[in-house]
């Protein structure tokens, strides 16, 4: 005999479909840029990620580190025809090209498995580690994260890294993401294996993190030399 109790069930959802990323979208901020990249802003962005002091970059990464340009670029051309990513170059705003007339990409960021009817996509980022906690990569996250949630429509927003990697899990919690757990033996990286740390924030978080990170971004927050006076964390709690 059936139960005559009825089962929990989640709330209900709109079926509108959340829309796909488009490389023709530029989000513009007070220190960045994000605009859709193409296959001539690789070698620019090359200086800023190469050479050995810039080598532990890539320890979590699935390429690299990279000794010739040639190199990077190859698998970047490959990255940019994946229709799984949508990749935008972030561009320094104070000093937007560079002095043989490139553009001065800092790095950077995609959209990764956008899935619009379930309304969820995944952030990835790849930033000079010169500029790493900075006004400029934060920034360019909050604008990628503000053009998913109130332009695209998602709903959930996504970050995934090795469980060993320490900075992008610290990253990670600062702008606002909630742990959800590890995937284990998830993948195997250059030979080894990886565990997967997955993070989120959800549509409804959204508000709040938003009104952080204007807060934190806005320019009576860092003194004269350009220090914060808050973190990014002390203003979602206050």
């Amino acid at each position: 005999m059936g139960s005559k109790h009825h089962a929990a069930l989640g709330p209900i959802v709109g079926q509108n479909p959340a829309l796909y990323p488009s490389l023709e979208t530029k989000l513009s901020g007070r220190y960045v840029s994000v605009v859709g990249m193409s296959s001539e802003d690789i070698l620019p962005l090359y200086p800023h990620i190469s050479g050995d002091e810039n080598a532990h970059a890539w320890d979590y990464m699935f390429d690299g580190p990279f000794q010739k340009p040639s190199d990077f670029e190859a698998v970047m051309k490959a990255e940019l025809e994946n229709p799984e990513l949508i990749i935008y170059a972030i561009i320094s705003a104070d000093q937007p090209i560079t002095p043989n007339g490139t553009h001065n990409i800092i790095g950077c960021a995609s959209y990764n498995h956008s899935d619009p009817k379930n309304r969820t996509v995944e952030v990835g980022v790849l930033m000079s580690p010169k500029v790493q906690r900075t006004p400029a990569t934060t920034e360019a996250m909050y604008l990628m994260a503000k053009h998913a949630f109130e332009d695209l429509g998602y709903r959930r927003y996504e970050w995934k890294c090795d469980s060993l990697n320490t900075p992008s899990y610290k990253a990670a919690l600062r702008l606002g993401f909630t742990f959800e757990g590890t995937f284990r033996q998830h993948m195997i990286i250059k030979g080894r294996n990886r565990d997967t740390a997955w993070f989120s924030i959800v549509d409804g978080e959204w508000p709040a993190i938003k009104s952080a990170f204007e807060a934190w971004l806005d320019p009576p927050n860092f003194d004269e030399s350009g220090l914060q006076r808050k973190r990014l964390e002390d203003f979602r709690n206050k």
